[in-house]
């Protein structure tokens, strides 16, 4: 690693964030700036001046091939049709041929149109990650969603008259049941679009948004736990019966379509994240940039870095992800004897419907997800008891 060797670690995956949204939904807490149209050209210079300093820190270089790059937000479609021509260049056209790359970009419907969706085609985009959320009309204004109910048939169907057919939609549950939203309803759309992809993520309250200053005031209610494991659990029995694989917690595809971006972040693979907010990993350091836009695009024209922070994680916090990062996914982790500490916490998990055994793997099930933070406590714990144990033996 670089740390040790003196030599920057090559990264084939890259993050790249776009921070512009025409409106904040209500449960938000991304660093997000609010605005009608993107500043493309502020985008791409900041964007490249920080890839500059990136390069000349040492830590990080980009490999001559990328396999995976993912342009976030925020709302990338709302830069415009020029938006990932502009990045190919910045990023340099050689590193985007390899002819496995995977490169996503994410998009709301409203603003993802047929001159979008072609000039994203051609710049070299195979998969669109929609932000679909819900089809229910009074959830989308809840949310302060603009597309309405039609929007992400629309947006489908740009993208795959471009030639983009590696779509995944974004499905939120958990909404408030006052409401009135259906989840069996919502689940049926979804499969009726018939994507390769859906990502299933619960509605969460962070204190600094609008939802958070409702749940305060009372205006609104806190997630109802029930109901919250009742649309989860439902959807896994939904989508794994069409036909899709449940392969991360919040995660189901196609066979062969998992997003393998994602899987750069959950198996410990260094990656490089570039814009405001973004995070960056290279063993053992991890960092992040300042969230606000202006405050990154000002450090930036200063020639400054636009770093917030750096960590250096430490090998009881590296047992820890890594054991968290390995039970979210389909993966698991290698199951020991059963005769030990962690083999005795796995059958105990078995016998609570919490996990499967299956070829010499420990697997969560769907209910054990929705634990996954405890268990994944308990994991560590029991490791930390046998690692402590060897030490006194010895």
């Amino acid at each position: 690693m670089s740390s040790a060797a003196g030599e920057a670690t090559r990264v084939g995956a890259v993050y790249v964030h776009a921070p512009f949204c025409a409106r904040r939904c209500v449960y938000c807490d991304f660093a997000v700036t609010v605005r009608r149209e993107g500043d493309l050209p502020a985008w791409i210079e900041s964007l490249g001046a920080e890839l500059r300093l990136v390069e000349a820190e040492g830590l990080f270089r980009l490999a001559p091939r990328l396999d995976s790059l993912y342009v976030g937000g925020g709302t990338p479609s709302l830069l415009g049709p020029g938006a990932m021509r502009g990045l190919a260049e910045l990023l340099g056209r050689d590193r985007l041929q390899d002819p496995d790359l995977e490169w996503t970009a994410e998009a709301n419907p409203e603003s993802f149109t047929d001159s979008v969706a072609r000039a994203w085609a051609e710049a070299g985009v195979n998969r669109i990650s929609l932000g679909l959320q819900t089809f229910h009309a009074a959830g989308l204004k809840w949310m302060g969603r603009l597309h309405g109910v039609e929007g992400p048939a629309r947006a489908l169907e740009a993208a795959r008259r471009a030639g983009i057919n590696n779509v995944s939609v974004d499905l939120i549950f958990g909404l408030p049941s006052a409401l009135g939203r259906s989840w069996e309803d919502d689940l049926e759309r979804v499969l009726a679009l018939d994507v390769p992809h859906v990502s299933l993520y619960g509605l969460t309250i962070e204190g600094g948004t609008a939802l958070g200053r409702a749940v305060r005031e009372g205006r609104e209610s806190p997630v109802d736990d029930e109901q919250y494991r009742e649309e989860f659990l439902r959807a896994a029995e939904v989508f794994t019966n069409a036909g899709y694989v449940h392969y991360e917690v919040s995660n189901f595809a196609r066979p062969g379509a998992e997003a393998r971006h994602n899987g750069r972040y959950w198996d410990g693979s260094p990656y490089l994240g570039l814009g405001n907010g973004a995070h960056s990993y290279c063993e053992p350091i991890r960092r992040w940039n300042v969230r606000d836009w202006e405050d990154y695009r000002t450090r930036l024209r200063q020639g400054k870095s636009p770093e917030g922070e750096r960590e250096v994680v430490g090998a009881d916090a590296a047992a820890l992800e890594r054991a968290w990062l390995a039970l979210r996914t389909r993966e698991g982790i290698v199951m020991p004897e059963a005769t030990s500490l962690t083999g005795k916490i796995g059958l105990s998990w078995r016998d609570q419907g919490l996990a499967v055994f299956d070829q010499g793997r420990l697997r969560l099930t769907a209910e054990g997800w929705l634990v996954l933070d405890r268990l994944a406590l308990e994991w560590d714990d029991a490791m930390s008891s046998i690692d402590l144990g060897k030490r006194v033996r010895d």
